[in-house]
């Protein structure tokens, strides 16, 4: 496992998370951080994928668009 190098200032925020009781130790506060940087990109990646769907929407509603045939798409899905 690596080594991890914290600033003074850091080690005295975990050194206090860890005696007020919120974590027990400094692995806790470590896997702690590392949940919040996986939720803050994953809502990341959910207001990209907002945002390219909100552009496509618009695209669309001003006519930029194909009409879809499915079965063009799917041949096989079609045949008896």
């Amino acid at each position: 496992m690596p080594n991890i190098h914290l600033t003074d200032s850091m080690r005295d925020y975990i050194d206090g998370q860890i005696r007020s009781g919120a974590y027990a130790n400094l692995s806790e506060v470590v896997r702690a951080g590392i949940r919040l940087l996986m939720e803050k990109d994953g809502a990341r990646q959910f207001y990209a994928l907002k945002a390219e769907l909100e552009a496509a929407a618009t695209a669309a509603e001003a006519g930029a668009f194909a009409e879809f045939d499915p079965q063009a798409f799917e041949p096989d899905a079609f045949t008896s």
